[in-house]
């Protein structure tokens, strides 16, 4: 199977450096496959927690080089819960790939256990007969300090569901959960990394260079 990894946070990192210069990037020093992944940028500001700054991805298998490439782009640039991140956040930034697997259907809305499944819900919006679906990463429950219920609830409000939510409704709720590997890179690892294989530190343009 294959896992998340350094190489595959990297290439996205210099996906997004050759945005911002006009450039190609590098080629992968990652094996291809196919698989359903994930790309989450945070940024990290004055050493506190670092807060979401665009995740997307698929949940369709993906060749993964391609797939590493849309993504970190898409995400970085076209998540529409905030504005595109600027060259000048890259120091502050750090990557998340996810490689997500074993996807299984759940018996119920409980049948899954936090910290180790991610979730994909569908639904019936009883106020418009609309079908909605949503889905959190592995990791998202846990970290918020979410029980069962109140991810279930998020993930309602996620997939644009207004209405109120009754225990009739989450019991209709169809739900997959899955798994996933994943891999966080910082940009200042990003940047030794880089510095230490190819012989000079990432420059990008409109960016303050940092030392590293």
């Amino acid at each position: 199977m294959v896992s998340a990894n350094r190489e595959m946070a990297v290439y996205c990192f210099d996906t997004l450096v050759a945005h911002y210069n006009s450039e190609d990037a590098p080629p992968p020093a990652f094996d291809e496959g196919q698989h359903p992944l994930f790309v989450t940028w945070k940024k990290v500001v004055n050493g506190g927690e670092p807060r979401l700054r665009g995740c997307i991805g698929t949940l369709e298998a993906r060749c993964l080089i391609n797939g590493f490439k849309d993504y970190a782009l898409t995400s970085a640039l076209k998540d529409r819960r905030f504005p595109p991140i600027q060259a000048r956040e890259l120091p502050s930034l750090e990557c998340t790939v996810s490689i997500l697997t074993d996807f299984e259907t759940a018996n119920n809305y409980l049948d899954w256990e936090v910290g180790i499944h991610g979730l994909i819900i569908e639904f019936t919006d009883p106020e418009y007969s609309t079908r909605r679906s949503a889905t959190y990463l592995p990791e998202v429950a846990a970290h918020e300090g979410w029980t069962k219920v109140e991810a279930i609830d998020s993930l309602m409000r996620k997939a644009g569901f207004s209405g109120p939510i009754t225990e009739s409704l989450r019991k209709r709720i169809r739900l997959t959960r899955y798994q996933s590997t994943l891999f966080t890179l910082h940009y200042s690892d990003y940047a030794s990394y880089v510095k230490t294989t190819r012989g000079a530190a990432p420059s990008i343009l409109g960016a303050k260079p940092g030392n590293y």
